[in-house]
Order: structure tokens, then C-alpha cells, then sequence
């Protein structure tokens, strides 16, 4: 009896261990399915789904400020999301204020003496007014030939008497690829048709073709490669020296494909890094070509530089020594905002903890919009004082909230890796209080990347290490102009032409070409806009 009673009991506690098992293995499985369906969820909105991360209005209703434990001020006013309408009315003479920065061609019709005649007496008419009708025109690209003949000189009485004939030759402008057909405008145009307008070289030689030049994408590619390594980086090394003068820059990286790497698949993933500076200053963006995303290209290309570095959570900038990272509250917004996206439709969004997330960091941007409202012209002091009054106390209740919620929820979970980013990144995001030259995202950085990124979709790939660099040199240069308000065709026209004729070592020549050098040319400048 005692035998069948012990056994009873072994099965029960071996049933209840194996339901303990079966109950975790449950738990994780739908952990996994829940995972899965927000990652399904996220990928249908990527690629069906509007791109925009801007907050429904029914959104900023949350009472986030509710609870006492988590109220960091409770006499601080939360910021409330202005409604805007616009009402654009056209202006008289906007079409002509268009206009005004271009240049003019006026063709008149009249008539023909004998037809300046009156149809109902017979008298001969006057003009007594005029009708203008305004038009543009567009004139394509024009290939011709320039041939530089340069004459050479003798003496003729040295010729018959003397022992030596000195000889006396016409300057003549250096070429700027020597045996080749490039000129300064040939090679500006086709750095400018795929670095700033996106047409790969494969379309730019059909285009050639059609105006009855003959040129394969091969030598194309070879003019460009010459170009950047030969003239283009002189600039380049320059404004990489003045780069690093700066205590405050910007960094970002996107992959490459290059097809053609010592040792490597042609698949493989390269990387594009790109630095640029802040605000107030100059604009420099330079883009440097590496075969990995390891950290020690930044702390290449970066030695010397002290300071603040605008980065995304990326952990290859940490090592960098003397800098000070300052996180990306974009970044942090989009986590809250992919949590959000991924959550099921029969739920409601506008009560998610998601959206509370999102709406802590929509309160810091607010309050930088305020800024920009509130002062004119706003120095870096007001910024920094500003901000420790009003964006300091969001913080500190932010910081409170995502403790509060940490424990409560998955941390494989979207939401869950949203909460995670914001508290590991923490002591960096809270680094724009102590500058007001700083700023609360690394956008800059992202609307500097992504010409790039843009035009990578047109060409795909670079063909070898030789290209990606002198593809790095030449975005560097046309996105330093663009920023600077120049216009990239006429400006790189105007750098092949000057390259050439200064003593490389010269850096005082060299500064002259710099793209927000004053002694830039009018016609290189993009006109003002009006309004």
C-alpha cells in the first residue's frame, strides 16, 4: 500500500514538474510569437506604411505628469504642440521675382511696315501698347572640340648668324589630365552628372553618345579617379586639417559594395564614414572610404580632435580619447516610434506606454522649437540656460518613467529595446545641456549622409578601392559646396581651372579655392531664392 501510495506521489510530482516545463516553454514561445509579430507589423509599415515619424495629434492628450513619484517639477508647464495653418496667397509679381536672377532674352513682333495698316479707314497705325509673355528656356548640354594651339617663336637673325637660336613659346593653360581629351568643364560635367544629379557612367555614355561623342564608362571612371586623386584631394587634406580645428563635429556611417577588394567577396559590406561640422561655422563634410566598421577608422581619421562628437548609439566611436559623445534624441524618438508601429491595429496606440515614450521626447523638441521662437539670433548662453530650465525637468522625469516601466516590460520586445537604448545611452543624451552650441540630434549628420545614400541606389556599387576613395573626395567637395550655397557644376569647373595654375604647398592659395572663400567667383554661387 505504502509502495503504490509513494508512487502515486512521484507521478503526481513528475506531472507537476513536467506542466512547470511546459508552462515555461508556453511563456517563451509566445514571448517569440509576440516578437515575431511585431517584427512582421514593422516591416509591413517599412515597406507599406507611411515613412514620416510625426506624432498623431490624439497622442499628445497623455497625462503623463499624473503621477507623483515620477513628477521631477510640478510648477513646470508642459508644452503644448501648436496647430499651424498655412495660407499661401500668391503675391503680386511673384512669377517675375522668379525670374530675376536669370538672364533675359527679348525677341519683339511687329508688323511689317505695309501691314501697319487700319483695317476700317485705311490710315496708317501706331503702337500703343505691348503684351509681354514670359517663358524658359532651357538650353541641353553642347559637346564641341577646343583645340589649344600654341605658337612657337625663333629669332631669324640668330637663325643665320648666331650660334644658338633661343627659342620663345606661348603660355598655354596646363591640361588638367595630360593625353587625354578632358577638359576643366568635361570633367566637372561628369562628376556632376553622377555625384550631385545620380546618373550612373553607364547612362552617361549612352547621353554621350546621343551628342555624337564616343567615350566608354571605363574612361570616364578614369577621368574621374585622376581628377579627385590628383586635384580634388588637395582641397580635401586641407579641409580636413580645418576640420579638425573644430571642438564640436557630427559623425554618421552607411554601408558600400565594392566589388574589386584585395581578399575580399565581391559582396562583402564596405563602409562610408562621414564628419562634418556643427553649427555657427563654416560647413565642411568630408567622406572617407574603409573596408569595415571597425572603431579604428574613426579614431584615424578623428586624431587631434578634442571635443564634442554628435553620434548615433553606434559602440565603434566609444574609444575615441579626449572626445565627449553627445547621443542622438532622434534615435531614442524612432525606437518609441518602431515600438509603436509594431504594435496589433485592435490596440490602442494613443494610451501605449509607446506613446507615452514618444511623447517625453516630442516635450524636448518642443521645447528646442521654443527656443528658436523666443530669441532671435539665440546665443549658445541663452540655448544652455533655456534648456536647463525647461528640458532638464523632462529629463529627470523621463529618466524616472523609463526605470518605472523597465521591469515591466519584455526586454526582446520593441518596446523593450526602446527602453533599453534610452537608459544605456543615458549619459549621453543628457550631454547637450552642458553646451549650447550642441544640439539635440545628430540630423545634421543624416541630412549630410544621405546624398550618398541616395545616389548609391542609382549606381549601386563602386567598382574598386581606387573608385570608393576618389568617390569619398568627390562627394566630400560637392556636399561642402551645396552647403556653402554653391553651385557644384560651376564651382568644380572653377577648381580644375585654378588647380592646375598654384603651387600646391601654398596654403594661402589653397584657402582661396576653399568652398565659403569670399574670393569665390559670383557665377559659382547659387542665386538667392525669393520668397
Amino acid at each position: 500500500m505504502n509502495k503504490h501510495k509513494q508512487t502515486n506521489e512521484s507521478t503526481i510530482e513528475e506531472l507537476q514538474a513536467r506542466n512547470a516545463e511546459l508552462k515555461k516553454q508556453n511563456e517563451a514561445l509566445q514571448a517569440k510569437i509576440k516578437w515575431l509579430e511585431e517584427q512582421f507589423r514593422l516591416s509591413q509599415h517599412k515597406k507599406f506604411g507611411a515613412s514620416s515619424e510625426k506624432t498623431n495629434p490624439d497622442q499628445l492628450e497623455l497625462p503623463l505628469f499624473n503621477e507623483a513619484e515620477i513628477t521631477a517639477d510640478t510648477e513646470v508647464e508642459e508644452p503644448t504642440l501648436e496647430t499651424i495653418t498655412y495660407k499661401r496667397k500668391k503675391s503680386v509679381g511673384q512669377r517675375d521675382a522668379k525670374l530675376e536672377n536669370l538672364p533675359t532674352e527679348t525677341i519683339h513682333y511687329r508688323l511689317a511696315e505695309e501691314e501697319q495698316v487700319c483695317l476700317c479707314c485705311g490710315g496708317t497705325v501706331h503702337e500703343m501698347s505691348t503684351e509681354i509673355r514670359r517663358e524658359i528656356k532651357i538650353i541641353p548640354a553642347q559637346v564641341k572640340v577646343v583645340e589649344h594651339v600654341q605658337h612657337i617663336y625663333s629669332c631669324r637673325q640668330c637663325e643665320r648668324e648666331g650660334i644658338e637660336t633661343p627659342i620663345v613659346t606661348a603660355k598655354m593653360p596646363t591640361p588638367i589630365y595630360p593625353k587625354s581629351l578632358a577638359s576643366a568643364s568635361a570633367m566637372a560635367y561628369i562628376m556632376n552628372q553622377k555625384y550631385v544629379e545620380g546618373m550612373p557612367l553607364y547612362r552617361q555614355e549612352k547621353q554621350l553618345e546621343r551628342f555624337g561623342v564616343y567615350l566608354s564608362r571605363q574612361t570616364l571612371a578614369n577621368w574621374m579617379i585622376y581628377g579627385a586623386t590628383n586635384w580634388l584631394s588637395i582641397l580635401y587634406k586641407r579641409m580636413h586639417e580645418l576640420l579638425l580645428e573644430n571642438d564640436i563635429l557630427h559623425a554618421d556611417e552607411t554601408t558600400l559594395q565594392v566589388l574589386a577588394e584585395p581578399g575580399r567577396k565581391a559582396d562583402s559590406k564596405s563602409y562610408m564614414w562621414m564628419y562634418r561640422t556643427g553649427r555657427d561655422v563654416p560647413p565642411i563634410i568630408l567622406y572617407d572610404y574603409q573596408t569595415t566598421r571597425h572603431s579604428k577608422h574613426p579614431k584615424a581619421f578623428l586624431k587631434g580632435f578634442k571635443g564634442y562628437l554628435h553620434v548615433d548609439g553606434y559602440a565603434g566611436y566609444h574609444e575615441l580619447k579626449d572626445v565627449e559623445l553627445v547621443g542622438c534624441w532622434a534615435h531614442a524618438r524612432r525606437k518609441f516610434d518602431e515600438a509603436l508601429k509594431a504594435l496589433p491595429a485592435n490596440v490602442d496606440k494613443t494610451s501605449s506606454t509607446a506613446a507615452e515614450g514618444i511623447q517625453f521626447c516630442n516635450q524636448l523638441f518642443q521645447i528646442e522649437r521654443q527656443i528658436s521662437e523666443k530669441f532671435e539670433n539665440c546665443t549658445p548662453e541663452q540655448r544652455k540656460e533655456y534648456r536647463l530650465e525647461h528640458s532638464k525637468p523632462v529629463l529627470d522625469a523621463f529618466l524616472a518613467w523609463l526605470k518605472t516601466k523597465r521591469p515591466q516590460v519584455p526586454p526582446k520586445s520593441k518596446l523593450g529595446e526602446a527602453i533599453t537604448y534610452c537608459i544605456n545611452q543615458w549619459s549621453k543624451l543628457i550631454v547637450f545641456l552642458e553646451d549650447g552650441r550642441l544640439e539635440i540630434d545628430n540630423n545634421r549628420a543624416e541630412r549630410s549622409i544621405k546624398p550618398f545614400v541616395m545616389g548609391r541606389k542609382a549606381w549601386l556599387f563602386a567598382q574598386s578601392m581606387k573608385g570608393a576613395s576618389a568617390s569619398a573626395i568627390i562627394y566630400s567637395i560637392v556636399e561642402t559646396a551645396k552647403e556653402n550655397q554653391l553651385n557644384p557644376l560651376n564651382y568644380l569647373t572653377y577648381l580644375f581651372e585654378q588647380l592646375p595654375l598654384i603651387d600646391h604647398n601654398d596654403v594661402e592659395a589653397i584657402d582661396q579655392l576653399l568652398p565659403w572663400s569670399k574670393t569665390i567667383p559670383e557665377e559659382c554661387r547659387v542665386p538667392n531664392k525669393t520668397k
